[in-house]
């Protein structure tokens, strides 16, 4: 049984169906919900999995403009668990602050991307166990990944090319979202309605509409999420 520490920012950005990963594969969980004034784990030895989620914080808000966000503290965990040989996944802000944690500056995307896109893998992630056919993923950011000088990306998308980079083999940060459910991106929807102005639909058209985003499906991305999941846990961690 894998033993999985969720970090959460945001009480409308959830882990989605990496959750229902884990309720298939009867792994544990264990949560540091950061909006409810959750402590991060400390030591790391009860973690196999480290998940950090997204949220609408970037990795140089302070703790002055969000006082239970604390990116530092975060980064610092994040470099202890991928010394310590642990599994670490990071998902959007989570992906950002694991480039951060090993020395790699948060950078802004040439597009803002809303919606479900096509994500394309590079011959670097054709080649890696994590890698599958060309699909759509959904997608809510407007930064990107820095990358460490032995990071290797693995798929871009037309708005974006850093969507899946793999900074360890122990280590992948996903800018995209393949845990995206309809209850998920609902919330996230009903939580930032100004995203998606009449004005920002038709300027940026990697902005797609409520309706389309809700009437999208989300089981080819799930797929790929959970033989994703299966095939990092089942590798080696570094001794």
């Amino acid at each position: 049984m894998l033993r999985v520490h969720y970090i959460i920012h945001e009480s409308y950005e959830s882990a989605g169906a990496i959750e229902e990963w884990v309720a298939a594969r009867g792994h544990s969980a264990s949560y540091s919900r950061v909006y409810e004034g959750d402590k991060l784990p400390s030591p790391v030895e009860d973690i196999d999995l480290l998940v950090v989620m997204g949220g609408p914080q970037s990795a140089s808000t302070t703790k002055e403009e969000c006082p239970y966000f604390d990116a530092e503290a975060e980064k610092k965990l994040i470099k202890t668990c991928v010394d310590a040989g642990k599994k670490v996944f990071g998902v959007c802000l989570g992906a950002q602050l694991l480039g951060e944690a090993l020395g790699a500056k948060t950078e802004h995307s040439p597009s803002k991307e809303i919606g479900c896109f096509p994500v394309f893998f590079t011959k670097e992630g054709l080649q890696d166990s994590c890698s599958r056919k060309p699909l759509v993923m959904g997608h809510w950011h407007s930064d990107m990944p820095g990358l460490t000088d032995d990071a290797v990306v693995l798929a871009y998308s037309e708005g974006c090319p850093r969507q899946i980079i793999r900074y360890k083999p122990n280590a992948y940060g996903f800018q995209c979202h393949c845990e995206f459910t309809k209850q998920t991106v609902l919330q996230m929807i009903n939580q930032s309605p100004e995203e998606f102005t009449a004005e920002n639909l038709q300027k940026n058209r990697f902005i797609q509409s409520p309706n389309d985003i809700l009437n999208f499906d989300y089981s080819e991305m799930n797929a790929f999420l959970f033989g994703f999941l299966d095939d990092f846990i089942a590798q080696p961690s570094p001794s």
